[in-house]
């Protein structure tokens, strides 16, 4: 018999995270436990973004306490597939590895969770004013950052066509690594356009640079842009493995970016690699703004797949009451700190 229990966390930035979404300043966040009659218990994390998952905020808190009663009465297996609710779908898989594995949170053991290896990550740089922006790339650059992803959208246009400029005139395409993010903000004429002024800086890609549903002129920027194209945000909500199959067959990206917490968990991550790779598309891994519960499932899930290009994981450090944890960034990696330990009194471990 396992029985399942939640509790609410908000998550509280730093600093207001900018994004062409708009500004978060916090992010819901709910932690499920499940308790086996043997004792074991495991914990997972509901993976939810605010205007971009396809869950709804104001019932999803109502839909998590009723599927902890209902597997607590016996009546629904954890591994139940939800194809409306991927985050809590996360929640439940991450919830019920942790729970075979011990318990103790070690849910992939590997050269990772032992202290051995870090994780190649990209720095973030979020929305802001130009100023802002430089300051976080000074900062990533001299912890020794290869790779930065920086969200654009939200500047005028003339400003993020002058900071890339400034970028390369102090870091060459040998030294750094740029992939932009537009989170679907322009028009498929706009995307165009800025792409091609943006293809004289040197960008590795650029994600999501149309809003999802538009396959055909997705399809058009995919195949003749002068930027490779990365899909985002147009795989979430896609449940139907053959619609999966579909949208890579005729948009054909350069790449896909895989959120976990918002597909639905690692088997469904697992099947859009296979589909990236039967397509010729690359790919990489990134939460998607979870805590150090969700981070380090994702991040322990990343390292046993061998990736060798730099993740999108390094986001531990965005919240003042983040969950404590073995999790640190050195340098551009993350790393799995044996020494440090998990804070989780508030789950009842």
């Amino acid at each position: 018999m396992i029985r399942a229990s939640y509790i609410a966390h908000p998550l509280v930035f730093v600093r207001p995270a900018g994004t062409s979404r708009g500004v978060l300043e916090q992010k819901p966040c709910w932690l499920i436990r499940l308790s086996s009659s043997r004792g074991t218990s495991g914990i997972g994390e509901v993976s939810f973004i605010p205007g971009l998952s396809v869950e709804d905020e104001e019932e999803l808190e109502i839909q998590v306490d009723h599927i902890c009663k209902l597997i607590s009465r016996g009546e629904m297996d954890p591994l139940q597939q939800l194809p409306a609710l991927p985050g809590v779908q996360f929640a439940l898989e991450t919830a019920v590895r942790d729970m075979q594995t011990g318990g103790q949170q070690i849910l992939y053991p590997s050269e990772f969770t032992s202290g051995e290896t870090g994780i190649p990550t990209n720095g973030l740089i979020w929305m802001g004013t130009k100023p802002f922006m430089i300051s976080q790339i000074r900062e990533k650059m001299k912890l020794g950052f290869k790779v930065l992803k920086l969200k654009v959208g939200s500047l005028h246009f003339s400003e993020e066509l002058d900071l890339l400029r400034w970028i390369r005139s102090e870091f060459g395409s040998d030294d750094l690594e740029i992939r932009l993010d537009a989170n679907g903000a322009w028009t498929p004429e706009e995307a165009r356009l800025n792409m091609e002024q943006f293809s004289r800086f040197f960008i590795h890609s650029i994600e999501q640079p149309i809003a999802p549903g538009q396959h055909e002129e997705l399809a058009q920027l995919c195949g003749d842009s002068a930027i490779p194209v990365a899909l985002d945000e147009e795989l979430i909500g896609l449940s139907d493995p053959l619609e999966r199959s579909e949208l890579l067959a005729r948009v054909r990206p350069a790449y896909v970016i895989l959120k976990p917490g918002l597909l639905g968990g690692f088997s469904v991550a697992e099947h859009w690699i296979a589909l990236a790779e039967k397509y010729k598309a690359g790919w990489w891994i990134t939460s998607a703004l979870e805590s150090n519960v969700g981070l380090s499932a994702i991040a322990q899930w990343t390292w046993q797949l061998g990736v060798s290009r730099h993740q999108g994981l390094g986001t531990g450090a965005l919240y003042t009451n983040n969950i404590s944890s073995p999790l640190q960034m050195s340098g551009e990696e993350l790393w799995y700190r044996t020494e440090n330990t998990w804070d989780l009194h508030s789950m009842g471990k």
